[in-house]
């Protein structure tokens, strides 16, 4: 503690002993306090072009160093932009401390101008909200910081009135103790072993839980000990990489995939969801197995309220101990002796071919070809994100990240300058459709001011084509789907960076190169006919 400490500087120090160390938003008057306390904490503070795009860049930035995203927006109008990358952050399990100011509570009282209680605004989208006050601003910045962190993960509010950000406060040094790791025992434990021990099918089922719980490894060697083909759903794709004779590769968004994958499910006699939590599947996924007439064990950080499914046994704890005290005793054995899997995994691979001449198709398997396995990529929402989750084989966690939950659009591209950010000698890559990209297109001017330089890739057919086919589909008149076709590459060129268009394969494996060793960002647009989509989701 220091003589000069504010309380802006006990909630900053906070936030970088948790290891943060940058924050991304837009500044306003009553937040210049704060952002003078993040600087001196030693946590730099980044202006973006808006603030829902600031919040996805410190995601990308989030799933390389596992510190709580730092998103900080002035009152009123500020805040409220960021409420689309707030809500993604609370749905898709992202750790995020979002810092705003407010006006004194006397001052409110009788000035009306840009007061708004943040608070009541945000309340169903956080897991917590406070307000900052002086006396207790370590305990404030405490329990911010631990709720932003504790399964499942997610974002939390804290106001910061005008003059209390800069009010003397006192550290006291007060951190609560985080709880150790529990594993399954009794009764319980023995009736799960005993349905492992007799599985003749079973499956597993993993999903972004065990990605954050980095349970990679326990999983691999579980899964290989005990010949057990498992599915990931799509946020946690490569967990275990893709190309693991085991891997059934990742689900939730593609009926098409579905048609292969669920009746795999149905034939299972034991169900393991590890990690999996349902927020990111689709309806088709709603009671995929039946507990009347299968085994099905759950390992979860919280009870299921969700009733998207259900378990006959459900341990609460994480996975690795679970895992462990599961498998111990109980011998490997030959399982699916049918094939089923193997015949599972042939069919995804025919109803997703990679050798289109060209189309969305073609565009995903030129650039996977093109690209070093360690690419890191980002996807927008839209008909190019299905297709993709299902043709873009992820080698490592974390090698495909997208909004899986809320499934917002305008995503991909701030998400991999935060993804370039933290790993600048990776290629970064990410897929927007046309009008994903026009949501966040003032970003490329961030890009081009950190000087990064990763590639932005723009499925350019000038519709909204997942919503499109849909309205097909429903037989409905074409209306508010459509719009011009504009020049991406020169808006490249235009912000800094390097652009260039693309009509067929060849072209897009030149660009490609020439990206990679670019020292400037680079926007490939990829010109590609309307329908390209139709039957292939």
């Amino acid at each position: 503690m220091t003589a000069s400490d504010r309380a802006a500087d006990i909630l900053a120090r906070r936030l970088y002993a948790a290891g943060c160390r940058h924050a991304f938003g837009m500044p306003g008057g009553e937040v210049l306090t704060l952002v003078d306390a993040l600087e001196r904490a030693g946590i730099t503070f980044h202006l973006a072009k808006h603030e829902n795009a600031a919040g996805f860049i410190g995601e990308g930035l989030h799933h390389h160093d596992g510190a709580p995203v730092i998103l900080l927006a002035t009152l009123g109008p500020g805040v409220l932009n960021g409420t689309n990358v707030i809500a993604n952050a609370h749905q898709d399990r992202v750790p995020m401390v979002v810092l705003t100011g407010c006006v004194d509570a006397d001052e409110e009282q009788s000035y009306t101008h840009q007061v708004l209680d943040h608070r009541a605004v945000f309340a169903p989208i956080t897991k917590a909200t406070f307000r900052l006050d002086a006396g207790a601003a370590e305990i404030i910045a405490d329990k911010a910081v631990s709720l932003a962190m504790e399964p499942r993960q997610g974002p939390v509010l804290v106001d910061v009135p005008i003059s209390v950000a800069a009010a003397p406060a006192t550290e006291r040094n007060i951190r609560r103790a985080p709880a150790s790791a529990t594993a399954p025992s009794g009764a319980a434990l023995a009736q799960a072993r005993e349905w492992l021990a007799g599985a003749k099918r079973p499956l597993a089922i993993i999903g972004l839980d065990a990605l954050q719980e980095e349970a990679a490894p326990a999983l691999q060697q579980f899964l290989e000990r005990h010949n057990i083909p498992f599915v990931t759903s799509y946020k946690a794709k490569g967990i275990i990489p893709e190309d693991h004779p085991l891997c059934l590769g990742g689900a939730g968004l593609s009926p098409l995939a579905d048609r292969s994958l669920l009746p795999l499910v149905e034939a299972s006699d034991l169900i393991l969801s590890l990690g999996y939590d349902p927020i990111e599947m689709r309806p088709g996924w709603r009671n995929a197995w039946d507990v009347a007439h299968q085994r099905v064990i759950e390992v979860a950080p919280v009870p299921n309220t969700h009733y998207m499914h259900q378990s006959g046994l459900t341990f609460l704890c994480p996975l690795a101990p679970a895992l462990a005290a599961l498998s111990d005793g109980v011998a490997p054995q030959d399982t699916w002796a049918d094939g089923a899997p193997q015949a599972a995994k042939a069919a995804l691979a025919q109803a997703f071919p990679s050798d289109d001449t060209w189309g969305p198709a073609a565009v995903i398997a030129e650039t996977r070809a093109m690209l070093p396995k360690d690419t890191l990529a980002t996807v927008d929402s839209g008909a190019h994100r299905i297709l993709l989750s299902q043709m873009w084989d992820c080698y490592a966690p974390r090698g495909l990240i997208q909004s899986t939950a809320l499934c917002t659009m305008g995503c991909a591209l701030p998400m991999a300058i935060g993804r370039k950010m933290a790993q600048p000698d990776r290629p970064v890559i990410s897929f927007s459709g046309d009008a994903g990209f026009l949501m966040a297109a003032g970003e490329l001017a961030t890009a081009a001011e950190m000087g990064l330089a990763p590639i932005f890739l723009v499925f350019t057919d000038a519709s909204l084509s997942l919503i499109e086919l849909k309205q097909r589909q429903r037989q409905l008149t074409n209306a508010g789907v459509d719009f011009a076709r504009h020049d991406f590459a020169a808006m490249g060129r235009a912000f800094g960076g390097n652009g260039v268009t693309v009509t067929n394969r060849a072209e897009l494996r030149s660009a490609l190169q020439e990206a990679l060793s670019a020292e400037r960002f680079t926007v490939i647009s990829a010109e590609i006919a309307p329908g390209g989509y139709d039957g292939r989701i």
